[in-house]
């Protein structure tokens, strides 16, 4: 018998077109600005959950969405050069990890995920898509059916970050401070 549960899903998915890209960076600006605390007090495109990248090469803005933490460095840091123009493995990866500074909340150094801007009430669509006026993100919702998998929750993967920067004993001591008051 399988283990694992068929389980029926809403996926949520925002498209990429990058013929409508016009690098206008509206999705950045409007994603930092709803995840501000509180939120809309402030722009800060460095807390964004979506960067926008020029692919110099095809001469083509591309939207990038903050994706899983990778808690080590790939092995994709190669450098290569296209018609004089040098690239790295890095510039069109998703992911926060230990090697660079994208998709890591600036003050606290925590990886960012996006969250389909998850709110109560929910949005019609998240912010970046609102905020595209050239089309070039749209948002979809559909069910699929699939197997129920084990990943860490953003509770583990946020505390492991800390531990990783601060230390055990300094993050367990906070905890309990906190958990005093």
């Amino acid at each position: 018998m399988d283990s694992k549960r068929k389980k029926t899903k809403i996926v949520k998915e925002i498209k990429v077109d990058t013929s409508k890209c016009v690098g206008c960076r509206a999705c950045e600006i409007a994603c930092s600005a709803f995840h501000a605390v509180p939120k809309f007090s402030s722009v800060n495109t460095a807390r964004s959950r979506i960067m926008v990248v020029m692919d110099e090469f095809r001469d083509i803005f591309v939207p990038i969405r903050a994706g899983d933490y990778a808690q080590a460095e790939c092995n994709g840091r190669n450098r290569y050069v296209i018609d004089g123009k040098e690239y790295d493995a890095c510039t069109f990866c998703p992911a926060s990890c230990p090697s660079r500074d994208a998709f890591k909340e600036p003050d606290s150094g925590l990886p960012l995920k996006c969250d389909m801007c998850e709110s109560v009430p929910p949005l019609e669509k998240p912010m970046c898509v609102d905020a595209c006026t050239f089309g070039a993100l749209t948002y979809e919702e559909r069910e699929e059916e699939g197997a129920e998998e084990e990943k860490p929750g953003d509770m583990e993967i946020v505390f492991e970050a800390l531990v990783k920067k601060h230390g055990k004993k300094k993050v367990m001591d906070t905890f309990a401070r906190l958990s005093k008051s």
